[in-house]
C-alpha cells in the first residue's frame, strides 16, 4: 500500500492510474494531465479533428466503440478531447437510426441528449455532434466535414428534415 509519495512522483502515477480506470469504466469525465508534451493518445484513436487553438493544439478523437448488446443500432464510444497538454476522456452513446439519430454525452456534470438531423444544416452548435455521429454510424466518413455530407445522407436514407433538439438532464455523470 502506498502511503507517502515516492521521490519519483508515485502519487501522480497512482492518480493517473485511477483516472484511467474511471474513464475506461465510463464513470465520470476525467481530466488527465501530462508532465511534458501532449498526452499519450489511446491506441486505435480515430482522429476527427486536429487544429490550433489559444490553449494549444485541439484534438478530437474516438476510440473503443462498443455496440450495445441489448439495443441494435446503439453504440458506446470513448471521446478523446485534448486541449494543449490536457485531455479528457468521456463515454458517449449514439443511436444510428435513420428515423431517430441521437447522441448522449456528458459535459460539465450534465447529461445532454441531442436528437440529430443527418443531412440537415450544420452549425457551430451541432458540428461536433455530427462529427461524432458520422464517425461512429458511418465510419468511412470519419473526420469529414459533416456540412459536405448532405447528398450522401439523402442517398443513405436520411431525410435531412428531422427536427434537432437538445435535452439537458441535471446530475453527475455515471
Amino acid at each position: 500500500m502506498l502511503t507517502t509519495p515516492s521521490h519519483d512522483g508515485g502519487w501522480r502515477l497512482v492518480a493517473a492510474g485511477l483516472a484511467l480506470v474511471a474513464a475506461a469504466a465510463g464513470l465520470v469525465p476525467v481530466p488527465l494531465r501530462a508532465e511534458e508534451g501532449p498526452p499519450d493518445r489511446p491506441p486505435g484513436l480515430i482522429l476527427l479533428e486536429e487544429r490550433p487553438s489559444q490553449q494549444g493544439l485541439r484534438v478530437l478523437g474516438l476510440h473503443s466503440p462498443r455496440p450495445d448488446p441489448t439495443s441494435p443500432g446503439v453504440v458506446r464510444v470513448q471521446l478523446w478531447v485534448q486541449q494543449g497538454n490536457d485531455a479528457t476522456v468521456r463515454t458517449d452513446t449514439l443511436r444510428c437510426s435513420s428515423t431517430a439519430p441521437m447522441r448522449i454525452t456528458n459535459e460539465r456534470g450534465r447529461w445532454l441528449l441531442r436528437e440529430l438531423n443527418p443531412g440537415g444544416p450544420i452549425t457551430a452548435a451541432n458540428r461536433v455532434d455530427h462529427l461524432v455521429w458520422w464517425a461512429i454510424c458511418h465510419p468511412e466518413q470519419a473526420g469529414r466535414d459533416p456540412a459536405t455530407l448532405q447528398t450522401l445522407a439523402r442517398q443513405l436514407g436520411y431525410s435531412g428534415t428531422l427536427r434537432e433538439s437538445e435535452q439537458v438532464l441535471p446530475g453527475r455523470g455515471r
